[in-house]
């Protein structure tokens, strides 16, 4: 209804009606298909033994236009956004499609995101048969074998949604930054943000009779690669002063009571100063910055799960750390959907289930998706711990399933 629709599509671009529908024509067909073989088999017998060669089959050869569509999830979204926000005309006429009876209430963003939640699902169906199956049984292995290639489509589709997203935020940030220092080429498929954020930066002085600790702000943005520092100018532009790779820095604890022993060189003259609440710090050190120089520097924010987070992702954990000791793991149920609102935080729906490997005092986990592996930073209060040991072994096993440890994903 809303793609054919030629008054909704007159009130934009042809590039935005792609951008907003995108190979949706495609994924129905698809999906279409799929349905129509299990329709069939349910029509043989209403009783399915199994729908494992079905999963399969597709998921080898039809599924395709899931991870294109998945891909431009960005896109989609933004444009939706842009379109509602900046065109009246358009907002009106999605309104008046919307208002339709067999729209049944439902906004358009519902039926975009369909595709999305259908194929993501589709893991945690044939995980459900595999716990059903004998393990060892012909069925279990061939729900083994249709769990490892639609779990290889999805992973597919969240890797395109995730490149897509990674390089348009790579252009923007490009386009904000002033080197005031040797610039680098910022841009690169292979590079994305960690997280960014401000800091405050303690600085030692030498006086004439004293030395004293000021603070200067800085604005970091951390890349799984490289830590750029910044000054902020404004919402959108920041003066580069400072730079360092990943692998020369250096980022440990400290205590309030350090600052005036740790003599900080940085390039504090191009800092403004302002006098925030940092009373959670940390020290970093560059063993080479953009000009071969150490620098050491004392950091601080307000928020203790900042400190925190902001040293888990400068230590940049190899991933033996971060998959040992899991069966020790505590682990939590999802009660209340989390949204991630900054690179380092994880999604989550009610029912996900999470290996938490860091809490911290003021309210929030770090810890492991069990569905996908994914990684990243919530509120405590959206989940439970889960006490039962059964439940727990169980979790463990279903974990080794959906992230291919038994089938080799």
């Amino acid at each position: 209804m809303f793609q054919n629709s030629a008054e909704l599509s007159d009130t934009m671009t042809k590039t935005e009606h792609h951008h907003l529908f995108s190979n949706i024509t495609d994924v129905c067909e698809a999906s279409k298909k799929f349905f129509k073989e299990l329709e069939d088999m349910h029509q043989q017998n209403v009783v399915i033994d199994d729908i494992s060669d079905i999963v399969f089959r597709h998921a080898q050869s039809n599924f395709d236009p899931y991870i294109t569509y998945c891909s431009n999830e960005v896109y989609q979204q933004r444009t939706l956004q842009r379109l509602v926000s900046k065109s009246p005309v358009f907002k009106e006429m999605l309104t008046r499609i919307e208002g339709h009876p067999d729209c049944r209430n439902l906004p358009m963003i519902s039926f975009l995101i369909l595709p999305m939640q259908r194929v993501t699902r589709l893991p945690l169906l044939m995980d459900v048969i595999c716990q059903k199956a004998s393990k060892g049984s012909t069925q279990y292995e061939a729900c083994k074998k249709a769990l490892q290639s639609v779990s290889k489509v999805v992973r597919k589709c969240n890797e395109g949604a995730r490149t897509m997203e990674r390089t348009e935020m790579m252009y923007t940030i490009n386009s904000q930054l002033d080197f005031k220092i040797k610039p680098f080429p910022l841009v690169s498929s292979s590079r994305w943000m960690v997280k960014r954020g401000e800091l405050t930066a303690f600085v030692e002085e030498n006086g004439i009779f004293s030395k004293r600790t000021s603070r200067h702000q800085v604005y970091f943005f951390l890349f799984n690669d490289v830590l750029i520092l910044t000054r902020k100018k404004s919402e959108d532009s920041y003066a580069v002063i400072d730079y360092a790779l990943r692998d020369h820095i250096w980022v440990g604890p400290c205590q309030a009571q350090d600052i005036n022993l740790s003599p900080v060189r940085t390039t504090a003259g191009m800092l403004t100063s302002r006098h925030p609440g940092a009373s959670h710090l940390f020290r970093l050190r560059f063993r080479s910055n953009h000009s071969g120089d150490k620098v050491p520097m004392v950091l601080g924010v307000e928020l203790m799960n900042e400190c925190a987070r902001w040293i888990t992702a400068l230590g940049q954990s190899s991933n033996d750390e971060k998959n040992q000791d899991r069966t020790n793991a505590m682990q939590v149920v999802v009660t209340r959907t989390y949204t991630a609102k900054q690179p380092d935080e994880l999604s989550l729906q009610v029912a996900d289930v999470v290996l938490v490997s860091q809490t911290v005092e003021d309210g929030w986990y770090e810890g492991e998706r069990l569905r996908d592996g994914e990684r990243g930073w919530f509120l405590s209060e959206c989940a439970e711990p889960i006490t039962c040991q059964a439940t727990i072994e169980r979790n463990m096993q279903r974990m080794d399933r959906l992230q291919g440890l038994e089938t080799n994903v």
